[in-house]
């Protein structure tokens, strides 16, 4: 069984883009660069600093779900009027079954939810595909995935978790590698259909261990927006990340 875009369990990857560039196959890894270390008041030019960035990571705090407070809906409304860079969006919330559709409404490419806040994550996945974009489950470094498997066959992206949400400039737990490396083998033996991302600490000395576990997508936050040459960074980046 396949969903839309991210047919197939090998690893050779489909490059997720909007309408107007679909079809484009990339075997390169996916680099998504989180305006949570950009300049808020800048966000229209920090989009475009990363051209060329597979995706944009957008993370919504709501600062009960986490402890701490970003943007929202309109400020996703916003960004996706400014950029053609598809947004994926992280939402860390609590009842993302009544916010999440909202997201997607809005344009984004991919939400993605907290495996720990959804009340019924499949019923969610189902509507979130239904507004038009392709759902993400995320798990906090805690979390364990073996519970889930049967939820993750619904989604499209599992986003792991490589650092406690709620800030950024975390450093990399490496511990969460034996996750991803088991939602690999899910992958390519076929029980699951989905892109493995991970979000956390993700820079120039921790991304090809990621890669080596077998990460499809990177989130990187400061590595990019607090390089001189953001896009520069995300080429070096996913240099790094090919295998």
């Amino acid at each position: 069984m396949t969903y839309g875009l991210f047919g197939g369990a090998a690893r050779g990857l489909i490059h997720a883009v909007p309408t107007t560039r679909l079809g484009l196959v990339s075997q390169s890894p996916l680099i998504a660069p989180s305006i949570l270390s950009a300049d808020f008041a800048r966000l229209g030019e920090e989009a475009d600093a990363v051209a060329g960035a597979d995706w944009l990571h957008v993370d919504v705090m709501d600062g009960h779900f986490v402890p701490n407070l970003t943007l929202g809906l309109p400020v996703v409304q916003a960004i996706r009027k400014a950029t053609d860079i598809p947004l994926d969006c992280h939402l860390m919330i609590d009842d993302p079954d009544r916010w999440a559709v909202g997201y997607a409404e809005a344009g984004s490419y991919n939400v993605t939810v907290h495996v720990e806040a959804a009340k019924d994550p499949v019923a969610l996945a189902k509507n979130l595909r239904a507004a038009g974009a392709k759902a993400g489950l995320s798990v906090k470094p805690g979390t364990p995935l073996e519970p889930y498997v049967d939820v993750l066959k619904h989604y499209d992206t599992l986003l792991v978790m490589s650092v406690e949400p709620g800030f950024g400039g975390q450093s990399f737990m490496p511990e969460v590698l034996d996750k991803v490396r088991t939602a690999r083998r899910l992958v390519d033996t076929g029980h699951l259909t989905l892109l493995v991302e991970i979000d956390g600490g993700i820079n120039d000395d921790t991304i090809e261990q990621a890669a080596d576990a077998g990460v499809d997508c990177f989130v990187a936050g400061s590595a990019v927006y607090g390089a001189k040459d953001p896009a520069e960074a995300v080429r070096r980046l996913r240099a790094k990340a090919v295998r």
